[in-house]
């Protein structure tokens, strides 16, 4: 999995070249030539957006994902997560307030080659909606209608 942001710096500039690097997994993308200016404020941008990792844990905001025991914690109170809810959330804290497709989500949790059920994701986000509301984060987990979802920090909200 990702751990740190990916910032591609490349001449290439067409739309598609764009698009390809950031479905390749780049966290932003800027075209050459660039002024340093611009650089150093994406740089400190994308590592406001990414989750903190110490060790064994993933963190956005007081949202805490314990990577060893597939549980989440928010202000002392934990909830255990099924294998899929666990993967789903990993996902999620890993891609910070990134709007991610129901197929993204497919290929990230099932594979290229499979075919889940075709309201698997939608099935999964519930489960782990009421997961993140045992401990009090719901709302953390927003539906953006016609695209997919995304997680967003929300440590005053319930």
């Amino acid at each position: 999995g990702k751990t740190s942001p990916v910032l591609m710096l490349t001449a290439k500039d067409t739309t598609l070249d764009k698009v390809t690097g950031l479905d390749a997994g780049a966290d932003d993308y800027l075209v050459k030539p660039i002024d340093i200016i611009e650089l150093l404020a994406r740089v400190r941008a994308l590592g406001r957006r990414s989750p903190l990792w110490k060790g064994d844990i993933l963190s956005l905001g007081d949202l805490h994902l314990h990577l060893t025991n597939l549980t989440i914690e928010r202000n002392q109170i934990t909830s255990q997560l099924s294998g899929r809810e666990f993967q789903l959330m990993e996902y999620l804290m890993r891609h910070p307030r990134q709007v991610l497709s129901h197929e993204q989500i497919e290929q990230a949790l099932w594979g290229w080659g499979s075919q889940p059920e075709s309201n698997a994701v939608t099935t999964l986000v519930r489960r782990l909606r009421q997961r993140l509301q045992t401990v009090g984060a719901k709302d953390w987990l927003e539906t953006v209608y016609g695209v997919g979802y995304r997680l967003l920090d929300l440590r005053d909200a319930g």
